[in-house]
């Protein structure tokens, strides 16, 4: 495949160069590029071409849960949205906290992915970290729920807590307010890496900014909806619930502060769909955002909130080296082919009638698009152009 006229960030200045792919892999990057019998040839046309986005935090719903969402249309949300690879999280139905569980739902989703993805494994209150120990190689991280979650997931014994942590390569976790200090002393204590997931308030990222001066292995993360929503949005919507919940403005701005000073690492959706009509029926925890959350973090570019370098760093590049993902996050000579082409003129309005997810909604709906994205590539392979998805070709990341 060959992919012209794509407009590139390079060393913070903008450049127009065409990509060369073979064997899923970019293998050439060059002002212009004549060779012969190089497959399917794409005209960017001048638009910006950045790396695939690595969402590290979704709930897909599969197993268990798929009337909300599917491996299927999850993946195809995401490459509508120009995430290229996703992590699944493992409260699923079953809990993804037994080495038998995670073995049969890799195999129940080989074939079933328009885009690439990674598992996360869960720690138990029931201590597992035997198993967790077992697995480390087969998943991207471990994850722990210190305030909230459901069946044998929520780990409240700080023995326990220190037994996963000390099983684990990288520990992810759902903590809140105090919690999340809590993780960082026990990261700190077993001298293993600490993820700190959608974290939402000013203390929070204090509590980070102070570990990172110490010199700690912490990594933050913070969602598009605590970047770009908050508490007043909940008396306009009632369906804004969520774990952690939407804060104050003044924590809109501790965040944005937090993803410039480089406090904050990624940018993680926690994509947790629900149908609108159990969202009405009674108090239910999760929106839906992976399929948006390009589209609005562009809008922090194109209005100069941040760069499109620091976005590239906080959506792709830093999330695979927490993770330590093979070949993604840059676009760059042996890098799988992970490209994304969006058009920034666009003065598009997301819509819910646009919506790809199974559960039918969106929290954005009545936002102006930053970018649109038009086609999506995964390892040289076309999965998502001018709204039409083709070749479901995902695989597990190494």
């Amino acid at each position: 495949m060959l992919v012209k006229n794509c407009r590139l960030i390079i060393d913070g200045i903008e450049q127009i160069k065409d990509i060369l792919i073979e064997n899923e892999k970019i293998v050439s990057i060059e002002d212009e590029i004549l060779k012969k019998d190089c497959g399917e040839i794409i005209d960017a046309e001048g638009r910006y071409v950045i790396p695939g986005v690595i969402d590290p935090h979704v709930h897909m719903r599969d197993p268990g849960l798929t009337h909300k969402e599917d491996f299927t249309t999850g993946s195809m949300a995401c490459a509508k949205g120009g995430v290229t690879t996703f992590f699944d999280m493992p409260n699923t139905v079953p809990n993804t906290i037994t080495k038998d569980n995670l073995l049969e739902k890799k195999k129940t989703h080989i074939g079933t992915s328009y885009v690439d993805y990674g598992f996360w494994f869960g720690g138990s209150k029931t201590d597992n970290h035997n198993e967790v120990k077992e697995i480390q190689n087969d998943v991207v991280a471990t994850k722990v729920f210190m305030n909230v979650s459901t069946g044998n997931m929520l780990v409240e014994d700080e023995k326990v807590l220190e037994n996963i942590f000390k099983s684990s390569k990288l520990v992810g976790v759902h903590a809140e307010g105090e919690m999340v200090q809590k993780a960082i002393s026990i990261s700190e204590k077993t001298n293993v890496p600490v993820y700190l997931c959608h974290l939402s308030t000013e203390k929070e990222i204090e509590y980070l900014r102070e570990a990172k001066t110490k010199g700690l292995k912490v990594y933050g993360e913070v969602t598009p909806h605590h970047l770009f929503l908050n508490e007043k949005d909940v008396e306009k919507n009632p369906l804004l619930r969520m774990k952690p919940e939407l804060k104050t403005e003044r924590d809109n701005e501790a965040l944005w502060e937090g993803i410039l000073d480089g406090t904050i690492d990624t940018i993680g959706t926690d994509h947790a769909p629900h149908r609108i009509e159990e969202k009405i029926e009674k108090l239910t925890f999760g929106i839906p955002g992976v399929e948006n959350s390009l589209e609005m973090m562009l809008k922090a570019v194109k209005c100069d909130k941040i760069s499109f370098e620091k976005l590239i760093k906080i959506m792709s590049e830093n999330t695979a080296k927490i993770f330590e993902i093979k070949n993604k996050g840059k676009i760059a000579l042996g890098y799988d082919a992970d490209l994304v082409i969006v058009d920034m003129t666009t003065e598009e309005i997301i819509s819910k009638d646009d919506v790809i997810s199974k559960c039918g909604w969106t929290p954005y709906a009545g936002f102006e698009k930053g970018g649109k994205i038009v086609t999506t590539i995964v390892r040289g392979n076309v999965v998502f152009n001018d709204g039409k998805f083709v070749n479901k070709i995902g695989k597990e990341v190494i």
